[in-house]
C-alpha cells in the first residue's frame, strides 16, 4: 500500500514516525511519501518537505508568510495527485491538513486517516463540518475527545491510546532510575553536563518555536535563580539554533541540552513548564511541575480565552484528569513571582508535591494501556482490506 502523510511541527514527525514503524509492522508493502521530519526520514520512504518549511503558527505569522503557505498548499495537492497514494494519513496540524482532507475527498477519492485529533474542543468548534464530511476515519490519543465527538456531535472516532506513553514507556524500558534526590556523576552521566556539580536538576521546558522560548524562558530563569541549592538545565527545542539559547545563558548559570528531553525529565526533581505534549511528558516521568506560558497583551489574552476558549485548563494533565493536578500561570496569571511560589510548593518537602503525584497517578491511568500507533496501524489495515 502507498501511504502519504502530513506532519506539520516536531511532535508530529514523532507520533508519525511511529506510526510509520507500526504500519510497516502489518503491512510489509507499504511504501510512504511525506510532509515531515528527520524522525520520519528514518522509517523510510520519500520525504518532500520537511516541517520547518511548512510550520508557521499564530496569526502573525501565518499573515507574514502567506504566500509560502499557499505554495505549500499547492504542491501537496498537485504531488498527492501525482503519486495517487492507497491512502492520505494527516497527523494534527488542522489549519494545513483539514484543506488537504477537503481536496483529497473532492479531486483524488481515496481514504484519509486523521491521526491526533484536531483540538477543536478547545476552539474553532465549527470544524466539526469539515471532519465529518472529509475524513474518512478519525483517531483520538485523549480519553475525553471520545465523549466531544460522539455524544456532543454524533461522529464516531476510535480512542487508540496515547502515543506520548508509548513513547515513555519505551525510553524507560530496561533503564533503572535512582530515587529522586541529591544528583552525583553516574546519574547525570546521559546528559552532556559538566561534572562535579550533585545539586539536584530543575528541568526548564520553554516551548519548541522562538517566539515561546524568548517569551518564557528569561521568566523561567529568574524564578528558578531564587533556588541556589538547585541546578537549572534548559531543554534545547529540536529545529532551534543553539546559539539562539546564547543570549539567556551567556552567564554560564544554567545549561542547555539538546535532543535529551527524556533523560532531562529522568533526572529532575521539578519543572517549569510551557503549555503542551510537554507537560504530559513531565507527568509520565513523575516530575512536579508549574506550567508557565507567558503570553504578550497578557489581559486581553486572559480575557479571550475566558470568553472564546470552551475548555477550563490549557495543560494536558489537567484536561486528563479533569481537575486542578498542575498549577497552571497562563497570560495575566504568569509572574516571576507567582512562578516561584508555585516551584516551591512541588521541591521536595513541599506540602504540593505529593497530592500532584497522586494526580500524576489518575492520569496515567485514564490514558490506559493501548499502544496508539500500533492500535492505529491495524484499524488503518483493516479499513483498506475491508476486514
Amino acid at each position: 500500500m502507498k501511504y502519504y502523510l502530513i506532519a506539520g511541527e516536531a511532535s508530529g514527525d514523532l507520533h508519525a514516525s511511529r506510526l510509520m514503524k507500526s504500519l510497516r509492522e502489518v503491512d510489509k508493502d507499504a511504501d510512504f511519501r511525506f510532509f515531515g521530519g528527520d524522525l520520519m526520514a528514518r522509517q523510510g520512504g520519500t520525504r518532500v518537505r520537511h516541517y520547518r518549511d511548512t510550520a508557521f503558527m499564530g496569526v502573525l505569522p501565518v499573515i507574514l508568510h502567506l504566500p509560502a503557505i499557499l505554495h505549500n498548499l499547492s504542491f501537496c495537492k498537485a504531488d498527492i495527485a501525482e503519486w495517487h497514494p492507497d491512502a492520505v494519513i494527516l497527523v494534527d496540524y488542522p489549519g494545513f491538513n483539514l484543506r488537504i482532507s477537503k481536496y483529497v475527498r473532492e479531486h483524488i477519492g481515496v481514504p484519509v486517516f486523521y491521526y491526533i485529533a484536531p483540538k477543536i474542543w478547545a476552539w474553532k468548534e465549527f470544524r466539526i463540518r469539515q471532519i465529518k464530511r472529509d475524513v474518512s476515519r478519525l483517531f483520538s490519543i485523549l480519553p475525553f475527545e471520545v465523549d466531544f465527538f460522539e455524544k456532543k456531535h454524533g461522529y464516531p472516532i476510535d480512542y487508540v491510546g496515547n502515543p506520548t506513553v508509548e513513547e515513555v514507556e519505551a525510553f524507560k524500558k530496561n533503564r533503572v532510575f535512582p530515587p529522586i534526590g541529591f544528583c552525583d556523576d553516574e546519574r547525570l552521566s546521559e546528559l552532556p553536563l559538566p561534572a562535579g556539580d550533585t545539586r539536584p536538576v530543575i528541568a526548564l521546558l520553554a516551548g519548541s518555536r522562538r517566539h515561546e522560548i524568548n517569551d518564557n524562558l528569561p521568566g523561567m530563569l529568574e524564578a528558578v535563580g531564587r533556588f541556589g541549592n538547585y541546578r537549572p538545565v534548559v531543554a534545547g527545542a529540536p529545529g532551534i539554533d543553539p546559539a539562539f539559547y546564547d543570549r539567556f545563558t551567556r552567564d554560564g548559570a544554567v545549561e542547555v541540552v539538546y535532543g535529551k528531553t527524556y533523560e532531562l525529565l529522568s533526572q529532575s526533581v521539578a519543572a517549569l513548564v510551557t503549555s503542551g505534549t510537554a507537560t504530559l511528558e513531565t507527568a509520565l516521568f513523575e516530575v512536579p511541575q508549574v506550567v508557565c506560558y507567558r503570553m504578550r497583551l497578557a489581559r486581553l489574552m486572559s480575557f479571550l480565552r475566558k470568553h472564546f476558549l470552551r475548555v477550563k485548563y490549557v495543560s494536558l494533565v489537567n484536561l486528563i484528569a479533569g481537575t486542578a493536578v498542575v498549577p497552571e500561570l497562563v497570560a495575566a496569571d504568569f509572574s516571576v513571582d507567582r512562578m516561584a511560589v508555585e516551584l516551591a510548593r512541588i521541591l521536595p518537602g513541599g506540602e504540593g508535591r505529593e497530592p500532584m503525584l497522586k494526580g500524576y497517578r489518575q492520569v496515567r491511568k485514564a490514558l490506559g494501556g493501548h499502544h496508539a500507533s500500533q492500535e492505529a496501524a491495524m484499524l488503518i489495515r483493516r479499513w483498506l482490506h475491508k476486514e
